[in-house]
Parts: C-alpha cells; sequence; structure tokens
C-alpha cells in the first residue's frame, strides 16, 4: 500500500555493531532457514543454504586465513557472484584483515594496477577469472596467495574448498583466532575503487560502522516480508547489490538466490520464487520493453494499456491481489511472486516505475554513492513518489548547498555510513569530506514533503550564456521515450556562429525498432527520423533547453559494469564538424 498514512511510520530494527553481529545474530534468528540458493551445475536445481551453515563456513575460511598468516593483510576478490563470493568477503571481514572486491569486467592490465594500489597480499578469483588473474599478477609481485573459488588448484594456486575443510578441522582441534578476533568497527574493513564514469577510479575506505549502519537504518523503511527473497543479478563488488540485497537481505531474514545471469533473470525468478529484485535502469528497462513488445505482438497492447490507467486513477493498483489477476500472464512469466522491484545505481525514468506500478508490481527507487555505504535516501514500500529517490535515510542527514531560484543545489550529507576517505589520497578526500559533510557532486532539490529529487551530476551540468543550468539527464529521460532511441548523452558545445552555448545529443539508435518503423531506412532517412524525434522532445521545453544539434553513432557508449555510461571529457565541448 503507497500511502501518506505511513509516512512517520519506521519498521522496527535490531542493532548490529558490525557484519560480525549481523551474521551471528541472524544465525540464532532464522537458524535453519535459507540464507541462499545456489545451483550446483548451471541450469541445475537451487540448492538451501542455511544461516547456520554460513555462520559455520565463515568461521571456518576466517580460521584458515588466519593460519595461513593472513592476518591483518588485504585480501582482494574477483569473480561471478557466488556464495563462495561472500563467503569470501565476511570470513575476511570479520576478523581476518581488509577485504578488497574488484569488477571481473576490468582488463588484466587494470586487475593489476588495483591489485598494486591495494597493496594486496592475497586474491581470491573464480574459475573464469583464473587467466586474467594469472596475466595480472604476471606484472606484480606482491601477491604470496592466490585462491581459486571453483576450481582446481595446480601452478601455486590454492583450491577454496580445500581451505574451508582445513579452517574445518582446525576450528575442531581449538583454534578459536578467528572467532575471538577483536573487531575495530572504526577501522577500515572494505576497500572498494569506484566505477566512476569519468576519471581514474578511488579506493573508498568503509568500516564495519558505515556498512552495518546503512543495513539497519535502511531496513526502517524496507521490510521483506517473510517468506521473502531476492534473485541477486548486480555484481557483488558493487556497494549497492551488496550492502542494500545481500546484507540487507540477510539482515531481515531472507534468501539471496543466486542469478545465472542477465539472460535468465525471468527463469531465475520462477525457479527460485523471489519475492524482491534490485537492479540498475537498464535491467528494469530491458524488462520494461520487453514486455511491451510481448503486448504488442499479441495485439494485447492497447487494452493493456487502458487497464492500466484504470488502475492508477481508481489506485487499484495498490491491491495486488487483484492486479496479479489482472495483469496474470506477466506477473506469472516473471514467478509470479514478486511483491518489490527496487531501482538503483542511476537515474530511472519515473514513467518505467508508474508502469509497473500499474501492471500490480510496487516499485520503489533509491539514492547514494559508493562513499555512503551506499544509500543516502530512499522511498518507503508503503510510501513513495515514483519520480523521487525517497527521503533521506533514518541517521543521516542531507542538506541542499549553494541552491539557485528553485531550490536546485548540490547535495550533501553526513552520519554514520559516510565513508573514512579515499585510500592514500588526502587530496581527494579533503575535496569530498568537509567538516563532516560528505560532497556528492550531484545536484538536487527538496519537494514540501522532504522527497529527494535529483537533477543531475554537478560535472555534468551545461549553463548557459544566460545564467541558466541545463541538466543533460532530465533531457536524456524524455529522448529514452522515443522508440527509435536506444542510448543517449548529451552535453553542450561552443556554437561558434552564435557564441552561444547550445544543446547537443549524441544518439544510438534502437536498429531493430528502426527497422521495424522504418524497414531498410537509409542514412538520410534515419537521421531525418531522428530529427522528428528530437522535434517532439524539443516541444516539451523551454528554448534554452531544446535539443540543437545531434550526432548518430553506430556503437553502443562505452559502460561501466552496472551499466552506467562512460561520460568523456566536459560538459562542454567545442563543436565538431560532425554532425547529422
Amino acid at each position: 500500500m503507497n500511502s501518506k498514512k505511513y509516512k512517520n511510520v519506521l519498521y522496527k530494527t535490531r542493532y548490529i555493531n558490525d557484519l560480525r553481529d549481523m551474521i551471528y545474530s541472524s544465525a540464532e534468528i532464522f537458524g535453519s532457514k535459507p540464507a541462499f540458493l545456489v545451483k550446483d551445475v548451471p541450469g541445475g536445481k537451487y540448492r538451501p543454504i542455511s544461516y547456520i551453515q554460513l555462520k559455520e563456513d565463515i568461521n571456518d575460511l576466517g580460521t584458515r586465513l588466519i593460519d595461513m598468516g593472513l592476518k591483518g593483510k588485504k585480501i582482494a576478490v574477483i569473480g561471478e557472484n557466488s556464495y563462495k563470493w561472500v563467503v569470501t568477503y565476511l570470513a575476511v571481514t570479520n576478523g581476518t584483515g581488509v577485504i578488497v572486491p574488484l569488477d571481473k569486467e576490468l582488463t588484466a592490465i587494470e586487475i593489476g594496477n588495483l591489485l598494486k594500489r591495494a597493496e594486496a597480499d592475497a586474491v581470491f578469483f573464480s574459475a573464469k577469472m583464473r587467466e586474467k588473474v594469472m596475466e595480472a599478477m604476471a606484472e606484480t609481485d606482491i601477491i604470496g596467495t592466490k585462491v581459486c573459488m571453483d576450481g582446481d588448484g595446480g601452478d601455486g594456486i590454492v583450491c577454496w574448498d580445500q581451505l574451508l575443510s582445513e579452517g574445518k578441522t582446525l576450528r575442531e582441534n581449538g583454534d578459536r583466532r578467528f572467532v575471538d578476533a577483536i573487531i575495530d568497527r572504526e577501522a577500515m574493513c572494505s576497500l572498494l575503487f569506484t566505477s566512476g564514469t569519468t576519471g581514474m577510479s578511488k579506493g573508498v575506505m568503509l568500516s564495519h560502522k558505515n556498512i552495518s549502519a546503512n543495513v539497519y537504518n535502511m531496513s526502517k523503511y524496507v521490510k521483506i516480508r517473510e517468506p521473502g527473497g531476492g534473485l541477486s543479478v548486480l555484481p557483488m563488488h558493487h556497494t549497492y547489490e551488496l550492502t542494500c540485497h545481500v546484507f540487507t537481505g540477510l539482515y531481515q531474514g531472507m534468501f539471496i538466490a543466486i542469478c545465472e545471469g542477465l539472460r535468465y533473470i525471468q527463469q531465475n525468478l520462477k525457479e527460485s520464487r523471489a519475492t524482491v529484485m534490485l537492479g540498475v535502469p537498464a535491467v528494469f528497462e530491458t524488462m520494461h520493453k520487453r514486455v511491451w513488445k510481448q503486448a504488442e505482438s499479441s495485439g494485447m497492447a492497447g487494452k493493456m494499456k487502458k487497464m492500466m490507467t484504470v488502475a492508477r486513477r481508481t489506485g487499484l493498483f495498490n491491491n495486488q491481489k487483484v492486479m496479479r489477476h489482472i495483469f496474470s500472464k506477466i506477473h506469472t512469466s516473471l514467478g509470479n511472486n514478486i511483491e518489490l522491484f527496487i531501482s538503483g545505481g542511476a537515474a530511472i525514468n519515473p514513467q518505467v516505475i508508474r508502469d509497473y506500478e500499474a501492471l500490480g508490481f510496487p516499485m520503489i527507487q533509491g539514492y547514494g554513492m559508493t562513499e555512503n555505504s551506499p544509500i543516502i535516501a530512499v522511498n518507503r514500500d508503503n510510501y513513495s513518489k515514483a519520480d523521487s529517490v525517497g527521503q533521506p535515510m533514518p541517521g543521516t542527514e542531507v542538506k541542499i548547498v549553494d541552491a539557485d531560484e528553485d531550490g536546485v543545489g548540490e547535495i550533501i550529507c553526513r552520519g554514520p555510513s559516510v565513508m573514512l576517505g579515499y585510500y592514500n589520497d588526502p587530496e581527494a578526500t579533503a575535496k569530498v569530506l568537509r567538516d563532516g559533510w560528505l560532497y556528492t557532486g550531484d545536484y538536487g532539490r527538496f519537494d514540501e514533503e522532504g522527497f529527494l529529487y535529483i537533477c543531475g551530476r554537478k560535472k555534468n551540468v551545461i549553463v548557459a550564456k544566460n545564467g541558466k543550468n541545463i541538466y543533460p539527464e532530465e533531457i536524456e529521460y524524455l529522448l529514452l521515450e522515443q522508440p527509435l532511441i536506444e542510448e543517449v548523452v548529451v552535453y553542450g558545445v561552443n556554437d561558434k556562429k552564435s557564441g552561444d552555448i547550445i544543446v547537443k545529443a549524441e544518439i544510438f539508435p534502437d536498429f531493430a525498432a528502426v527497422e521495424e518503423i522504418l524497414g531498410h531506412a537509409d542514412d538520410h532517412q534515419l537521421s531525418e527520423a531522428l530529427k522528428g524525434a528530437i522535434e517532439e522532445v524539443n516541444d516539451k521545453m523551454p528554448a534554452y533547453k531544446r535539443v540543437k544539434r545531434f550526432k548518430v553513432r553506430h556503437e553502443e557508449f562505452e559502460k561501466t559494469s552496472t551499466r552506467k555510461i562512460r561520460r568523456t571529457g566536459s560538459s562542454i565541448r567545442e563543436e565538431d564538424d560532425q554532425e547529422e
């Protein structure tokens, strides 16, 4: 139920001091309930792993790591989402040393550089990453321990299962070095390299206090009903997936089902009977497009739109039981158990949220950054606004500074989840941490009910000659609603003729839609069709925001592992001659 009457109602949460406290208390409360659902072979059946087993595996592996001389060391982990990835993370943080999660999409050279920058003493990797990691380590001699999480040993590589077994034996013989280890909740336990869309990645230092505060405070706004579980789709090296889904899920007693890959989302949702899924906009938008294509091909699109309009007007979409019946085919295609979709990691078109809600899928979005572990603001599961990222998380103060006449300014926040700083980079730390406040580099505003709206990144803002601020993300939303446009980046260019700064869009067309709508169109026909689409968007905007130039590209934009487009250069560029 999405209702204003819940605006001051918070869910009761238990305090957790650190991540070990989270695992121990959850094992005590949820015991033999499944903490994870895993597949032993691709395409096989899901097998449950209990909360008690999770605790035991963490303690066994951690005991062996200390026995190997890794106490106080930095240990990297890289690979696909897996139960072993999570156990490795927690076996390092909960008594051994500092974990360094790395993005599996990085090149061998980038992996090698980050291992050096992190000063890692050991690296855990999946079998699929073995070759790339070995290539990365050929350039560095600092790594003493190499562990393959799901494959054989050999070539100086240790097998994960063997370490677990040896740790179990050590514990059975009375080794308590790991379980009795004192955890300093204020010290760095995780070193995360940001997948920034511009510039060199920075090493974000997070503590147990940072992460655990994010978990229990976020849980005051969002509660997963029992029996509940989530499908883990996004890469776990990213704080959004790890803190908001994996750790919050384990804290609340739900199961985490490991997804086999993006193309298996629908199938895995059915098999796991997951009730919640976190995703980035690209995941939900792809699913959204698929639903509409299926509806159009079956001739049901018109009828669906009418029913969705009725659901919105009458508030019927709040009754999920009724909506599941009305849109039974769509719900069945997604497992018929979904109670909540959560979008984050980047801005989403609010219309996508409204459409999901009108189909009977409750959906909310939040806002955060790795530097705040990550959540800063989030909508509640029972009181939300589609075009807002929600209200500040309990315990986190959020302010707008240097606001303009519309109340738009830079978002800053402070609270227990603000990072310790950037690793070995005091200058960069001083730029974003000032008097306890984290300067996010994002522009936003509040409405009268305290809901936060994100306008765009500070570094992307286009300042027109008349002094007006233009937020590219706002224009990109509207352009992406056009069926011919798959991806777009908007920026300002210096117009040589007028001497003014004008808005330009670089467009990667949806070539499947182009084929469907225009047939075999040549470059001129495509350009004319895109010009028409842009004009449609321009009609909705004031003159200074209108797109005056555009450029067609035939390759997708380069992206981060969470599907965010990597922007290059500044928000104002010199005009080039490659216009369409």
